[in-house]
């Protein structure tokens, strides 16, 4: 759903829940959710949100002054990486063999290329792939799976690089996580695991998903927050 202020289109999404009050937020990637009562038609909704045009812009542009909140990578020494919610200075090192190590406060590189920054960025990549599938799925197995599968059937997961979306579940069930997750704190990769296999049950974001997400994950909702605050 969408509408125009001024010469602006801003784009809304409309989430039905069990509640009696409507309420409009703005995201930190400044997406616009609107949380309505079961039944509520769509005049009422658009109505709403426009009287609320101005308020809502200003919460955009008040995000905006954060784009891009991570500037793009050079993959040179003293350069901050994260990884789990924790922010490592990188350190290249000369050596004969290439790897990657974590070591008090910092992500040691040792590269027999030391001046190529794609070899760097190579390594680190590897690195992050390698440790995003052994995290997620010790999330996945150990927290996680036991609560939506009586036979404790569990999903494959595939790790790779998404533009928009934090995480997806598909109708065979496999389970897509964003390679980027594995720099996010702990917490926040659990709420996108939750979410996705609340999906195993509901496939829509209708109430009783919400219910059932906020049952498992009482504070879903800031965590989400963090998450957004953390990567976007």
């Amino acid at each position: 759903m969408n509408f125009k202020y001024g010469k602006r289109q801003i784009d809304y999404e409309i989430i039905y829940i069990d509640r009696k009050s409507m309420e409009i937020s703005v995201h930190p990637d400044k997406k616009v959710v609107v949380k309505a009562p079961i039944n509520t038609n769509e005049e009422t909704i658009k109505s709403r949100i426009q009287k609320r045009a101005a308020w809502i812009l200003k919460q955009i542009k008040y995000f905006e002054q954060f784009n891009p909140r991570t500037p793009t990578k050079q993959y040179i020494n003293g350069e901050s990486h994260l990884y789990l919610g924790k922010s490592y200075r990188l350190k290249i090192l000369p050596g004969k063999s290439r790897n990657v190590k974590l070591k008090t406060g910092l992500f040691l590189v040792q590269t027999t290329d030391k001046e190529n920054r794609e070899t760097v960025k190579s390594l680190m990549t590897a690195w992050y792939r390698e440790k995003s599938y052994f995290q997620f799925t010790e999330l996945l197995n150990n927290r996680w799976v036991v609560k939506f599968s009586k036979e404790n059937e569990k999903p494959k997961i595939v790790v790779k690089k998404m533009k928009t979306r934090w995480g997806s579940l598909s109708d065979k069930g496999i389970l897509t996580l964003n390679s980027e997750l594995i720099k996010a704190p702990k917490e926040c990769i659990d709420y996108v695991i939750v979410h996705e296999l609340c999906h195993l049950i509901y496939k829509d974001h209708g109430s009783k998903f919400f219910k059932l997400l906020e049952s498992i994950l009482p504070e879903w909702e800031k965590l989400k927050h963090k998450l957004e605050m953390a990567l976007i």
